[in-house]
């Protein structure tokens, strides 16, 4: 048996067994539900509430047309369903006064969802702008990404912060596809011979280029190198850089081979240095968002991570792209824009803040069922917030 599956069934049973439930549902929409036949019936019931529907403002016996009403209107929109659909939906629901909590399970498996489809999203665009040299689409999906998660924080009621997983998500670093591969390594190795040749050219690319943005492990190490060798204002040649090489450790441990470092020092250092590292920077973004995305759907994919802690390790995620995409706004010399005042002080919209209290908030207990003392003191707990 599927929990989400039944979680739908259990939500739309509720509402058709006791219409008034709709009113603790508020924060659901049905783009949150999986199916589309689900999706379809409970924008049917909500409408059918909105055009004010005799069963949803009285308290007698639900009528059958409440039923057959409800099916008509998804009908409209869906095909497939019938009225003995909807009966199996009611027979679904053990209780119909326990909808918010099934609502609370819709949810979840709508925010793993999401996050999902849009970490998707993003590693295809990052791997096309890889393919191609750029970066545009990729930066365009993580700012898509990260307004998606923040609009579910508001609607889950947490406050969208990142927050480092206890245990990261296993991924595999992200490579160039091999039509780019050579070109990437080219382009690298030809920056590096610059630099060496002339090494006042450091100057161009040292404040904003790092030796991560190289996708080759040694030439992100011979960078690290030059890097060292400015900082000290000691000379760059060829003797000094296998110097430094080899007191890293360089040499002993097979990272860098003297050939490699003959082959660059040797190479033509002719060239821009500041335009060579604006396509290793291009590279690293594209490759950047690819990992991101990849730790994010490994995030999501994890059913047993609640909503709350799930979205803030996705922001997280988004971290190491929001750093490197600040390094190439500035070689670019368009230092990325500080959010507003406004912005930073917006917090969830009070409806939104409502309706996440609701969620764990039980439905008021019938006199009947709890006389007044125990109602009262039922009234002032505070609401659950475990699920977050």
């Amino acid at each position: 048996m599927n929990p989400l599956l039944s979680a739908e069934q259990a939500v739309l049973g509720s509402v058709l067994l006791d219409p008034g439930q709709i009113a603790h549902l508020e924060w659901l929409a049905p783009d949150h539900f999986y199916r589309p036949l689900h999706k379809a019936l409970f924008a049917a019931l909500r409408k059918l509430r909105a055009d004010g529907h005799p069963a949803a403002a009285t308290k007698e016996p639900v009528p059958l047309s409440w039923v057959t009403d409800a099916v008509d209107e998804a009908s409209h929109h869906v095909r497939g369903l019938t009225a003995a659909y909807a009966h199996t939906l009611i027979s679904a629901c053990p209780r119909p006064e326990h909808a918010p909590v099934y609502g609370r399970m819709v949810l979840e498996g709508a925010i793993h969802r999401t996050v999902t489809e849009h970490a998707i999203r993003l590693h295809q665009a990052a791997r096309a702008d890889v393919l191609q040299g750029e970066v545009e689409g990729a930066l365009h999906h993580a700012d898509v990404l990260a307004g998606v998660l923040g609009d579910l924080a508001h609607r889950w009621g947490s406050e969208p912060r990142p927050l480092a997983p206890t245990t990261p998500p296993p991924t595999a670093p992200v490579a160039p596809p091999p039509v780019r591969a050579d070109q990437v390594a080219e382009e690298e190795q030809f920056l590096l011979a610059v630099l060496v040749e002339r090494p006042k050219a450091m100057d161009e690319v040292v404040g904003w280029l790092r030796p991560g943005d190289f996708a080759g492990p040694a030439h992100g190490q011979l960078y690290r190198c030059l890097g060292a060798l400015h900082h000290r204002g000691e000379p760059i040649d060829r003797i000094t850089v296998l110097w430094e090489a080899q007191r890293r450790g360089l040499l002993a441990d097979g990272t860098l081979t003297t050939e490699q470092l003959t082959d660059i020092c040797d190479g033509v250092g002719a060239g821009s240095a500041e335009w060579l590292g604006e396509q290793i920077m291009r590279s690293s973004v594209a490759r950047s968002a690819a990992a991101s995305a990849r730790a994010i759907r490994a995030l999501a994919e994890n059913e047993s991570l609640a909503p709350g802690r799930l979205i803030s390790h996705a922001l997280h995620a988004l971290g190491p792209l929001d750093e490197v995409r600040a390094r190439w706004q500035t070689a670019n010399g368009h230092p990325a824009p500080a959010p507003s005042p406004a912005a930073l002080a917006e917090g969830p919209p009070t409806a939104r803040v409502h309706a996440a209290l609701a969620r764990s908030t039980p439905p008021a207990a019938r006199p009947s069922e709890c006389p007044g003392p125990a109602s009262t003191a039922s009234a002032a707990r505070p609401p659950s917030r475990t699920h977050s």
